[in-house]
C-alpha cells in the first residue's frame, strides 16, 4: 500500500485526484462507504471513510496526501517509486505522511472483519504542507451529514509519542508603496525600502519581547513565540528612491499567545511608520498587508478523549509537544478532541532519501491493532 501511495506526485501544488480515486476504488471493493470533499476549483479533494456503526462517530485517523517537492534535492533514486533497502523503505512521503495513510488502509480488510462498536473513520486530505486548509470543508459537515467523531489522531509522524500541543503558524505579505524620485531630492518621494527596514525592525522588537516572554509552560523549544521575516525586495537603482519594497514574514505562536496579538501591534506599528516615516514629506506611500495562511495551535487539553486513548494504545504515560504545525487546531477548533501520534520520524521529513523503517511501520501497525481491539469494546 505505501508502495502504491508514494508513487503518485502530489506535490502541494499539483492535484491528489489520481491518488483519490485509487483510494476510493480501493474502498468501493471493499464496500467501505466513503465521500469525496472537492476543494472549491475541483482539482483536489479529501475523503472520508467509515468503518463500523454508520450511527455515531468514532475515531478519525488523519492524514494528509500532499507532500513537498523534491526539486533540488540530491535523491539516489527515484522519489516517486518505492525502495526497501536495509531495513528502510525510501521515497517521498513515506515517513511524512503517507506511511500512516498506508497503514489504515492497508487494515481495512481486519477493520471489517472486527466487530466494531465504535466506527473508525479514515480521513485523507490535501494542502496541509502549504495552508493546512485541506481539512476546513469536511469539518464543517461533522454533525451534518457526516458523523461528529468522539477523537481524532493525526498521524503525522512522532515517532509514536502522543503530541497534545504544537505552535500556530501565521504567515504574511507585506507591500511598501512608496513613490519615485532622484535620490539627490528625497523629499520629493517616499522611500518603501526605508519604511520596510523600520517595519524589519519592529518585528525584531516584538520578537525579542516574545522572546523574553518565554513560554510559561516550560514545554516548547524554542520557548517562546517566535518572529520571522524570510525574504525582503526592494528599489531598483541606488540613486532612486524606492517605490516598491516587500517582505514576507511570520510568527509562530505558543497556544496561549492571543492570536490577534502580533497582527494587532504590526497594524499599530504600520500606521506610525507611514506618517512618521513613508510619507514625511508628503502624503505619496501606503502599507499593505495580507494574511496569507493561518494554522491554528494545538493546545493541551489534559484527560481528553483522545489523549487518554493515545496514551492507552502508544503505551505512554506523559504528552510531548511537536516543533511544527499540522491540521489538528483546525479539528480541536470544531470541538473534537485532538492529539497527534505516528510512526516514524519528522528529522527525516522534507529531505532527500526520505525513509520510514520497516520496524517503525510494524509499531505503527501494532497501534491500530491496538486500537482496533479497543474500539470492539465500544
Amino acid at each position: 500500500m505505501l508502495d502504491r501511495l508514494v508513487g503518485f506526485d502530489t506535490e502541494s501544488q499539483r492535484s491528489n485526484l489520481a491518488l483519490i480515486d485509487f483510494v476510493a476504488d480501493y474502498l468501493a471493493a471493499w464496500g467501505v462507504p466513503h465521500v469525496r470533499v472537492p476543494n472549491p476549483d475541483g482539482t483536489k479533494a479529501a475523503l472520508f471513510a467509515t468503518i463500523g456503526p454508520g450511527d455515531r462517530g468514532g475515531v478519525v485517523l488523519s492524514g494528509h496526501t500532499d507532500v513537498v517537492p523534491v526539486a533540488g534535492q540530491d535523491w539516489t533514486s527515484d522519489p516517486y517509486r518505492l525502495r526497501v533497502e536495509d531495513g528502510r523503505a525510501y521515497g517521498r512521503g513515506s515517513v511524512d505522511m503517507k506511511g500512516f495513510g498506508a497503514l489504515a488502509l492497508a487494515l481495512v480488510p481486519d477493520l471489517l472483519a472486527a466487530d466494531l462498536k465504535t466506527p473508525i473513520h479514515i480521513m485523507l486530505s490535501y494542502d496541509e504542507e502549504t495552508t493546512c486548509l485541506g481539512v476546513v470543508d469536511t469539518i464543517r459537515r461533522f454533525g451534518a451529514d457526516l458523523p461528529l467523531p468522539r477523537a481524532v489522531i493525526v498521524g503525522e509522524p512522532t515517532g509514536l509519542e502522543v503530541a497534545d500541543a504544537h505552535k500556530s503558524v501565521v504567515t504574511f505579505d507585506t507591500v511598501v508603496h512608496g513613490f519615485e524620485a532622484h535620490s539627490s531630492k528625497p523629499e520629493l518621494g517616499a522611500n518603501a525600502v526605508s519604511a520596510a527596514a523600520a517595519l524589519v525592525a519592529g518585528l525584531d522588537a516584538i520578537g525579542d519581547e516574545m522572546m523574553e516572554r518565554g513560554d510559561p509552560s516550560g514545554r516548547f523549544d524554542p520557548p517562546y513565540t517566535s518572529v520571522h521575516v524570510g525574504t525582503i525586495r526592494g528599489g531598483t537603482a541606488r540613486n532612486i528612491v524606492p517605490k516598491l519594497c516587500s517582505f514576507h514574514w511570520e510568527f509562530r505562536g505558543l497556544p496561549s499567545l492571543d492570536p490577534d496579538e502580533i497582527p494587532r501591534r504590526f497594524a499599530a506599528l504600520s500606521e506610525e511608520v507611514a506618517r512618521t516615516r513613508l510619507n514625511r514629506f508628503g502624503e505619496r506611500g501606503r502599507i499593505e498587508t495580507q494574511l496569507e495562511v493561518s494554522v491554528p495551535g494545538l493546545a493541551p487539553a489534559p484527560g481528553s478523549d483522545a489523549e487518554r486513548l493515545a496514551l492507552r494504545l502508544a503505551g505512554r504515560n506523559r504528552t510531548v509537544t511537536v516543533p511544527y504545525g499540522s491540521e489538528a487546531g483546525h479539528f480541536q477548533a470544531a470541538g473534537i478532541p485532538t492529539i497527534l501520534c505516528g510512526p516514524g520520524s519528522i528529522d527525516r521529513a522534507h529531505q532527500p532519501d526520505e525513509y520510514i523503517t520497516l520496524d517503525e511501520l510494524a509499531a505503527g501497525e501494532a497501534f491500530l491493532r491496538r486500537l482496533i481491539e479497543d474500539c470492539t469494546r465500544g
